[in-house]
C-alpha cells in the first residue's frame, strides 16, 4: 500500500503546494487559480503535466465542485440546501465515499472495493492529509478528491482565497 501526503501551506494567496510520498519526495503539485473565474486547481505530475482539474461552477444556486481526471469529469460535489448544518453530496460513476468525509476520514471505494483511505493528522500548522492508495490506477483520482472537497470546506468558509 502507498502512503501519499498533502499538507497546505497555510494563507498561500496562490494556493501552490505539494503532494509526497512515505520519503518526502515530491508526486504531485497543486496549483490554485488567483483571482481567476471560475476558481481551479490543477493537479500536475512532477514532469508538469496536468492530470486532473477540481473547477468551480460559478453559475448555479448552490456551491458545486467538479473533478475532472485525465480528461474525463469522474466526480460533482454539490451542496444541498439546508438550513442548519452544511451538507454536501458526491456523485460519481462507480465510487462511493464512505465514513466522515466532512472531517477528512474516510474511504474511497469502487465497486464496493476499497480503493483508498483519507485521514485528516491535527495539530498541525496548515491542513495536513494522509492518504493511502490501496489501488494505484485510483492515486490520482483519490488526490484529486481530497482537494476538492478540501476547497468545499474552504469555500463554505469563507476562505477560499486562503486555501
Amino acid at each position: 500500500m502507498k502512503e501519499l501526503y498533502m499538507k497546505q501551506k497555510m494563507f498561500s494567496m496562490s494556493g501552490k503546494f505539494a503532494v509526497k510520498d512515505s520519503n518526502e519526495n515530491d508526486v504531485y503539485r497543486v496549483e490554485g487559480s488567483f483571482m481567476q473565474v471560475p476558481k481551479t486547481y490543477s493537479i500536475l505530475d512532477i514532469p508538469g503535466h496536468e492530470v486532473a482539474v477540481i473547477t468551480k461552477k460559478i453559475f448555479s444556486f448552490l456551491p458545486t465542485f467538479f473533478v475532472e481526471v485525465a480528461g474525463q469529469e469522474l466526480v460533482t460535489i454539490q451542496k444541498q440546501f439546508t438550513f442548519l448544518k452544511a451538507r454536501y453530496t458526491i456523485q460519481a460513476a462507480d465510487i462511493e465515499v464512505s465514513g466522515n468525509w466532512w472531517d477528512m476520514d474516510f474511504e474511497v471505494l469502487q465497486y464496493g472495493e476499497v480503493v483508498g483511505r483519507v485521514e485528516k493528522k491535527w495539530f498541525e500548522f496548515g491542513d495536513s492529509y494522509r492518504i493511502q492508495v490501496v489501488n494505484e490506477e485510483m492515486e490520482t483520482l483519490l488526490v484529486a478528491l481530497v482537494v476538492a472537497i478540501d476547497c468545499v470546506q474552504a469555500d463554505q468558509s469563507g476562505a477560499a482565497t486562503v486555501m
